[in-house]
């Protein structure tokens, strides 16, 4: 059973920078196209960036874009998401989200939730002064 936990939240101020992890256990994550989405209160959960099987393709939304990158260690089953400038509005609990397994390698799995099928519990963002 494929099991994600995330990990680096906190409180940060603005302008600040974290990075988040996701550990993945129970199977290989060469397989998986892995997402991260955020839920803030009152709000939908969104996703934020996606990453191909092979790390050699990347997604984000607008609303991050140019100021979070994400990244994958296969060897260390874990993926990355490097949050600078962050504000205000990025306070939300952070989810990471595994798709596959993925046939092909450069695939992108998306931002939309059904294409996830393993989910993390998520990690607490807060950014304030």
């Amino acid at each position: 059973q494929l099991q994600l936990v995330e990990s680096g939240g906190g409180l940060v101020q603005p302008g600040g920078s974290l990075r988040l992890s996701c550990a993945v256990s129970g199977f290989s994550l060469d397989y998986y196209g892995i997402g991260w989405f955020r839920q803030a209160p009152g709000k939908e959960r969104e996703g934020i960036s996606c990453i191909s099987r092979n790390g050699g393709r990347t997604a984000y939304a607008d609303s991050v874009k140019g100021r979070f990158t994400i990244s994958r260690d296969d060897a260390k089953n874990t993926v990355y998401l490097q949050m600078n400038s962050l504000k205000p509005e990025d306070t939300a609990v952070y989810f990471c989200a595994a798709a596959g397994p993925i046939y092909e390698r450069s695939r992108l799995p998306g931002l939309e939730r059904a294409a996830f099928g393993s989910w993390g519990q998520g990690t607490q963002v807060t950014v304030s002064s």
